[in-house]
This record gives structure tokens, C-alpha cells and sequence, in this order.
């Protein structure tokens, strides 16, 4: 390995312009290894109250309150996925008892690629918060500019509204669903922490930058430089020694050790591929990667960093969530308004959700007892919760302009590694 700040003279073969995105799709897959803006204040501007909720039909199921554990559960080496273990019915953190069920939405206003629709609606850089057993909204709060993701904190107490436009983490009390007092971080686009919790990890996008962070105040530690274009979201091994990060323009997914944050390989899926989303399968080895023009899942062997193929999901595939039990993965089809549940140890797709009258699923998680599903609509400025059991939309709710990264939380496990809730 070699310290990385040599890695851009060596890597220097890696770099590609914006431009990039456009060129046409390359042959096959290949290896290689290779000043800050002012913070806006998160109470600027004027952020409409939200409409009404819209319920198509009346909700069906009605998750109930589960019992909060005291302490996480050792691993069973029978579970089916022992990856994931500690992420089933009940097996809640003690740092989040007492903490309301809720889904929190941020609306970007935005549109996300491929995007049909960029939003008239005045309801922007704001967060909004839906009761999930009642399907209506019981809060609602501004947070700066682009507001992408809702994150959970490693230790489960504090959820962060990335608002990369606005170069700030607003800080959410969980326990109140309120904001505290704006972090300055530059270009925020997506937020994780390491395995152990000592690191926070940046996704500065349009800088092309990993910034490493204190997970508690955020302070700047270290930058990082990413040879690649658009690096955005990131999923760490089984044991986590490494972590893989997506690069949505220019079709690499980049390998770094965890301890050092050197790069230590990287694969070209090729510029056509505008890799999404990135989550390890049950299997504790296989990644898979949600490739938005291929319309598709990638699984990509973590330790070689050898690609095996595509598993056909649907135009647009976006966000992967894996089922309570963490036997299958739910696949977000933005582009054709459709949910895929794919199936890793059958390695296909298993079932497709259509959204009635069309629609454009994008970020978000399942719920704590694993019985819904819940995306923002990016393009039509909604919120879809479907029920896993059947795939039925259960409540289709109007929220803000072109809502992004979606979190339901709590949600069972030990801690978080960030993203909506990529919980272990």
C-alpha cells in the first residue's frame, strides 16, 4: 500500500472530466488501483408549510411499537445471514429507546439523473416528518440548501440532514424530531461513519473528495482525493478492513482500507454504468451495485473486486435495501416507477412492485418490525410506502420539492454506518 498523498501522481490514469458521463459505455469491466464555501444558515429563506397528506387508500397495516432490547444479542452463526443479524425484529440499540418511530423526508428540490421533473414546488431545503402508523405529517423544519440525505449517527443518537447546497450537517434530535444548531461541512452530499465508530466519512460529490471527520463535532481531520467523478455512496466488508465507494459519473467503484484510507484497488464498470447505491449481500462477501443506466444490480465479489455480471432489476436502479431478515434486497427502479426484490442466493429478481399510475422511487429503508417499505418520490414530490408482504402501495403521501434520501429510524441494530440507515 502506499500513503495517499501520492495517490493522485500514481492514479493520475483514473481521473476523468465531467464530461466523462456522456462518452459512450466501454467493453467489458477493467481494474486499476490508482476553497470552501461559506455555510448558509438553516433558517434562510421562506419554506412553505407542506400540503395536506394524500392518501390513495386507507392504510391496510399498522405497525405496532416494538420492545426495546437492553443490549445487542450475539451472533448466531444459524441465521441465514449473519451479516445482518443483528438488524431482526427487536433488536433495538438502549440508545434509542424512547425514541419515536418516524420518517423523515428531506425535500431537495432537486431532481435526481434522468430527472423529469425539477420541482415548482416552494416547499424546499426543508425536512419533513411522517407518523409512520398514521401515514401524516407531524413535523416539518428548514435545513439549508440541497438537503440529500437524512443519516443516522454511528451511536444511533443524533440524525444528520446533509444539506450539501447549503455546506452545512444540521443535527435532528431523534427523541423530539428537532433541529439543533448547523455544523459548517463542506458539500455534504452523503455521510458514514467507520465500523468502530472513530470516523465519519464525508462524500464531498462535487468535489471528487472524501473528507474524514470527527463523528461527533465534524471537524476536518483529513481530505482525501478521489481519482474518479462523482464519488457518492459507500458499503463496508463484513469485517471491516475496507470499504468499496460508487463514482456515479465516471463508472468506478474505489477501494479503500479502512485504517488508513489508502486506496487500495478499483474497478471501470465503464462510464455507462452510473453506478448508484452500494450494499454487501447476506453472504458477507458479494456487493452489489445499483448501475442507474443499465437498469440493474452489478454484484461485485468484495475481496477481488471481480464483477459477475447483472441481475436485470428495471430502467433507473437506484437505492438497495435489504429485508428484515436480510435474506433479499428491495431495488428502487426510479425511471420506471417500480420496486424489484431481488433474491442474492437465487442471484434474480424474484418479484416486481409497480407503482400505480406510475411514480419515482428513489431513497429510504425498511420499517423497524420489516413489514413496510418507504421511499421518497423523487420526480413528483411524494413519499411511497409499500407493504413488503405483497408489494401493495399501502399510502402515497405529498411532501416537498423532489424528496431525496429518506430515513425511517429507529431501526434494530448496534450502530449505524450511515447512508439512510445502513445498520449492523
Amino acid at each position: 500500500m502506499r500513503p495517499h498523498r501520492i495517490r493522485a501522481a500514481l492514479l493520475c490514469g483514473l481521473a476523468l472530466s465531467a464530461g466523462t458521463a456522456a462518452a459512450a459505455a466501454q467493453a467489458g469491466h477493467g481494474h486499476s488501483a490508482a476553497a470552501l464555501e461559506p455555510p448558509a444558515s438553516a433558517a434562510a429563506g421562506h419554506v412553505s408549510q407542506p400540503p395536506p397528506p394524500m392518501l390513495d387508500q386507507p392504510p391496510s397495516v399498522v405497525p405496532e411499537w416494538i420492545r426495546t432490547i437492553t443490549g445487542p444479542p450475539a451472533l448466531s452463526p444459524e441465521h441465514p445471514a449473519a451479516l445482518y443479524a443483528d438488524t431482526a425484529v427487536g433488536m433495538f440499540s438502549a440508545a434509542v429507546k424512547g425514541d419515536p418511530q418516524l420518517v423523515y423526508v428531506p425535500n431537495s428540490g432537486e431532481s435526481g439523473m434522468h430527472g423529469m421533473n425539477n420541482s415548482t414546488n416552494p416547499d424546499r431545503n426543508s425536512v419533513t416528518v411522517i407518523d409512520p402508523r398514521s401515514f401524516r405529517i407531524v413535523g416539518h423544519f428548514p435545513v439549508g440548501g440541497l438537503p440529500q440525505h437524512v443519516t443516522p449517527s454511528w451511536d444511533l443518537k443524533t440524525l444528520w440532514a446533509d444539506a450539501s447546497g447549503g455546506n452545512q450537517l444540521v443535527p435532528i434530535n431523534p427523541k423530539t424530531a428537532k433541529p439543533g444548531k448547523p455544523v459548517p461541512v463542506d458539500a455534504p452530499y452523503n455521510l458514514y461513519f467507520t465500523p468502530d465508530g472513530s470516523a465519519a466519512l464525508v462524500m464531498a460529490e462535487r468535489h471528487n473528495r472524501i473528507d474524514v471527520r470527527d463523528p461527533h463535532t465534524m471537524k476536518l481531520r483529513e481530505s482525501i482525493n478521489a481519482p474518479c467523478n462523482g464519488v457518492n455512496h459507500a458499503d463496508f466488508s463484513a469485517d471491516g478492513s475496507y470499504f468499496l465507494v460508487t463514482c456515479e459519473f465516471s463508472g468506478h467503484i474505489l477501494k479503500y482500507d479502512t485504517k488508513t484510507f489508502d486506496l487500495i484497488d478499483s474497478i471501470d464498470l465503464g462510464p455507462n454504468s452510473m453506478p448508484q447505491d452500494i450494499r454487501i449481500g447476506p453472504d458477507g462477501r458479494t456487493f452489489y451495485v445499483a448501475a442507474l443506466n443499465q437498469g440493474g444490480l452489478i454484484p461485485l465479489e468484495g475481496n477481488s473486486m471481480d464483477a459477475k455480471g447483472m441481475i436485470p432489476t428495471g430502467k433507473g436502479a437506484h437505492g438497495i435495501y435489504p429485508s428484515r431478515d436480510g435474506r433479499l434486497l428491495y431495488v428502487s427502479n426510479r425511471d420506471e416507477g417500480s420496486i424489484s426484490v431481488v433474491d442474492p442466493a437465487a442471484d434474480k429478481a424474484i418479484a416486481k412492485w409497480r407503482i400505480p399510475h406510475g411514480g419515482s422511487p428513489d431513497m429510504g429503508g425498511v420499517s423497524a418490525d420489516g413489514t413496510q417499505l418507504w421511499l421518497s418520490g423523487r420526480d413528483n414530490d411524494e413519499v411511497y410506502c409499500f407493504s413488503t408482504k405483497d408489494g401493495h402501495l399501502l399510502a402515497r403521501i405529498r411532501v416537498g420539492a423532489n424528496p431525496h434520501g429518506l430515513a425511517f429510524f429507529p431501526q434494530p441494530g448496534r450502530y449505524s454506518l450511515g447512508h439512510t440507515g445502513n445498520f449492523r
